[in-house]
């Protein structure tokens, strides 16, 4: 395993990190915690320092989990979790003023309540779920942050970045409030080196690339007849022709590089890691086979700059969260 620093707060993370929506269970088809329990340690044991979590990952149950493993390692992992939105709207949106999102004795609660589920004495990297750059300055909740920091409840403060919304952060990196920030950032998605990269090297924030595989899109896995399991989000990310269009792409990536199928995810993933702004990449692991292909990425070869050149082409920005 590789490691980076992430941006100034001089922290060593392992290049693939660990993405801890999945084994929340909600919106993933369901999950099993001895098998999410296993992947994360067998994670660990190959490495791995970083995971990222969330509050509102089935309720606080991935945080419980990561917690459980934690506890009983006596390796050193650094621990990122989320406040959601107080409105409970994602992404946020424009014109709503930060006091009805991120107040700060809400964001307190919040983090007291992430704290007690992982049952770690503190975070090390807590992050809003949403942002909008309209809330710079503005409300209580930069004094909140200082406040938990102060106390010792929290070491770094980030944000998670509204989907392919590269741009919706570079106010708040200027203004040195921030830490790092999370991103998507993919094969397809390449838009987080327009504006976002430069200012994140500028200002010495770190960067997370989550949605690193597309949802599953960029496993080559995923064709017209593939159907998901009940509750699974993607069968709504996915629907209608989409499988169908996304196929017609990852052939071409195939084709136009001259790789195998199989070997699509691994080079979605050197295409990040050539990325020398990114710190970090999330991809969601919840099986054993999953860890051990993902992480074995991170041996210090990036992609040839032929195959990085040719991907350039390959850019498809759209948004199917909506």
């Amino acid at each position: 395993m590789q490691y980076r620093k992430l941006g100034r707060t001089g922290i060593e993370v392992s290049e693939i990190g660990y993405g801890a929506w999945g084994i929340g269970g909600s919106q993933w088809g369901g999950a099993d915690d001895d098998e999410s329990v296993q992947a994360l340690g067998r994670a660990i044991d190959l490495g791995l320092t970083f995971v990222d979590t969330a509050l509102a990952y089935g309720g606080g149950r991935s945080e419980r989990i990561v917690g459980r493993v934690l506890r009983e390692r006596s390796e050193q992992v650094h621990v990122a979790t989320k406040v959601p939105p107080k409105n409970q709207v994602w992404p946020a949106q424009d014109g709503v003023p930060v006091d009805e999102v991120f107040p700060g004795a809400y964001v307190r609660e919040c983090a007291e309540r992430s704290l007690e589920n992982l049952g770690l004495e503190h975070i090390d990297l807590l992050q809003f779920h949403v942002w909008s750059d309209e809330w710079v300055r503005q409300g209580d909740w930069l004094e909140a942050i200082e406040d938990l920091r102060s106390s010792g409840a929290i070491r770094h403060f980030g944000v998670s970045i509204n989907d392919h919304q590269p741009a919706n952060a570079l106010r708040l990196i200027e203004s040195g409030a921030v830490d790092s920030v999370q991103v998507i950032y993919n094969l397809f998605d390449q838009s987080a080196e327009d504006e976002l990269f430069p200012a994140c090297r500028e200002h010495d924030v770190g960067v997370i690339a989550r949605v690193p595989l597309d949802e599953g899109g960029l496993t080559g896995t995923i064709g017209p007849d593939t159907e998901f399991a009940d509750g699974d989000f993607r069968s709504y990310y996915f629907r209608g022709d989409r499988k169908r269009e996304l196929e017609e792409r990852t052939g071409a990536i195939v084709a136009d590089l001259g790789i195998a199928e199989d070997a699509l995810a691994e080079t979605a993933l050197r295409f990040i890691l050539s990325e020398p702004a990114v710190s970090t990449v999330i991809p969601g692991m919840r099986s054993l086979r999953n860890v051990e292909r993902n992480v074995a990425v991170s041996d210090g070869r990036g992609l040839p700059d032929e195959q990085r050149e040719k991907l350039r082409a390959h850019r498809w920005v759209r948004d199917f969260y909506r």
